[in-house]
């Protein structure tokens, strides 16, 4: 079976045949992969009125476990915002009643951000509908291949997860 890759790099090995393009097998595949998930991603957030930084807010709130609350401080670890940008979109999430903020008890000036009910709720059917689109994205490969391609990008990503800053 042969896809837009295949054409591509048959194209650029006949244009420039100088150069090794192999890479682009593999690498132009997973970011067309990213932008088909990046499409799944927001259709499932969209069918539960929320946006890909919503989700990922709450969703880092609600894997947080009971009570479901971090400081804006492990939100920015996790979100990978800067400060000015969390606080944003927790004054947002705040004034759709998805959050709402908490003095923290360990730090009179500091504040807490806790899900709400309404805000847990949305969380969890969002990933439940983000997850099969996922697992029909899925479905062409085996458990064993699913497993494989797992550990394959796991290598490849994990450098970049490593990295301080």
């Amino acid at each position: 079976m042969e896809d837009e890759v295949d054409r591509l790099v048959s194209a650029w090995r006949r244009e420039r045949p100088d150069l090794d393009v192999e890479p682009l097998e593999v690498l132009s595949r997973v970011s067309r992969l990213a932008r088909h998930l990046d499409r799944a991603r927001r259709l499932a957030f969209a069918e539960h009125q929320l946006e890909p930084w919503e989700f990922d807010v709450l969703t880092s709130l609600r894997r947080a476990g009971a009570p479901y609350q971090l400081s804006p401080g492990q939100l920015l670890t996790q979100t990978l915002v800067t400060s000015g940008t969390m606080t944003n979109r927790i004054d947002r999430l705040a004034k759709k009643g998805l959050v709402e903020r908490l003095p923290d008890p360990s730090d009179r000036r500091g504040v807490l951000v806790r899900l709400t009910a309404e805000g847990r709720d949305r969380a969890d059917q969002a990933l439940a509908g983000l997850l099969a689109q996922e697992r029909a994205i899925l479905a062409e490969l085996s458990g064993a291949q699913r497993a494989e391609l797992a550990a394959l990008l796991r290598r490849l990503t994990a450098p970049f997860d490593n990295v301080p800053g």
